[in-house]
């Protein structure tokens, strides 16, 4: 009752409760001392959104060991809406051909493309359908520190295993920015630091990630700068997975990365598995380059969900800007695969060239 007064409002026996009509206490005449609402002057108002429950959390060192990890693809219905079904079967191929880990809603799941409600929805229903049986991390970074709080607050509630962490983009900011960025939410679980300069336009230097890993959270990082950085973090006993593909072999055998956060594996993850795990196989590596120069020939996510589209295995409908890839890389696609042999991709039907009429492009959804 005492709160309520502190608002100017008047409790009443009626449903009806309506605003009094006098001045807030604070203010009863102009040369009185100005008195606080009782709401500004507590301590560490904002308090953590957490649960003290016990949870089916994953451990950090669990996150650290996996070497295949798939920043999975999100399918649509024609009016642009989650297809669920389409995006389930994506990942049971996953599951099934031995991928370990997804990335949901990143870049390649087109995250920057969803409303938050979308996107903490999905990493719920990845939880719910699969989380017994792959590593579910979920993208909650932002270029804004309150949104990458609360959407990480989300999503651990929700069940995800671990969050992917991207450094403030566009806006860009300072070094001690950065940290204080990035030890807001680690706090909260497992994380994943992803450096990926072409995008936002900022590295991540390796002292913002010195000072970050002195928290146990700090599962490792996505790396796209190249080879030489890999070996800096892996010399200094930090866990890095690749961020290139077509880097990634060299990377995990001859720079000691644990793995890959893979675009590639969304087609075929029998083969990326084998990148990973059976040792040094260069003849694979090369069969599978001109795939992943292919799937990067535009900005990722364009060639996967034209690749996808073609196999049977996505619809093709387009959430914009995203569009397909034109005919003459769509017709590439299809002796790519004959290359490399149908019968290693997802999907079981016959891939494709597809007409531009064939492909829907959404710009409300």
């Amino acid at each position: 009752m005492a709160a309520l007064k502190g608002y100017g409002l008047c409790y009443m026996d009626s449903a009806l409760q309506l605003p009094c009509p006098r001045r807030f206490d604070g203010y009863k005449r102009r040369n009185a001392k100005w008195v606080s609402p009782k709401a500004a002057v507590i301590p560490n108002f904002h308090l953590p959104m957490r649960s003290f429950e016990v949870k089916n959390r994953t451990n950090t060192d669990d996150i650290k060991s996996i070497r295949l990890i798939t920043a999975i693809k999100t399918p649509y219905l024609p009016d642009g809406r989650f297809d669920l079904e389409a995006y389930d079967d994506l990942v049971n191929m996953q599951i099934e051909n031995g991928a370990e880990g997804v990335i949901v809603g990143g870049t390649t799941g087109e995250g920057q493309l969803m409303s938050w409600d979308e996107h903490i929805m999905l990493i719920g229903h990845t939880v719910n359908c699969f989380g017994g049986r792959i590593k579910v991390i979920g993208n909650t970074g932002s270029n804004s520190t309150r949104e990458a709080i609360h959407a990480t607050e989300q999503g651990f509630a929700v069940g995800m295993h671990a969050a992917l962490h991207i450094n403030p983009y566009y806006g860009k900011t300072s070094i001690e920015g950065m940290i204080s960025h990035f030890k807001t939410v680690l706090h909260m679980g497992p994380t994943i630091i992803y450096n990926v300069p072409g995008r936002t336009g900022q590295d991540i230097p390796p002292l913002v990630i010195s000072k970050v890993s002195q928290n146990p959270n700090l599962a490792g990082v996505k790396e796209c700068v190249g080879h030489d950085r890999v070996e800096e973090y892996t010399e200094n006993g930090i866990v890095v997975w690749s961020g290139n593909d077509d880097q990634c072999h060299d990377s995990r055998w001859e720079h000691g990365a644990t793995g890959v956060i893979s675009v590639t594996s969304n087609l075929v993850p029998g083969l990326m598995r084998k990148l990973m795990f059976e040792g040094r196989n260069p003849s694979l590596n090369r069969k599978l380059l001109p795939l992943m120069e292919w799937l990067f020939y535009e900005p990722n996510p364009i060639g996967l969900n034209t690749a996808l589209a073609q196999l049977g295995a996505a619809r093709p409908v387009f959430r914009l800007p995203y569009v397909p890839l034109p005919l003459h890389k769509r017709l590439e696609f299809v002796k790519l695969v004959e290359d490399i042999g149908r019968e290693h991709f997802v999907g079981d039907r016959d891939v494709q060239v597809l007409d531009d009429d064939d492909f829907i492009l959404i710009g409300r959804y």
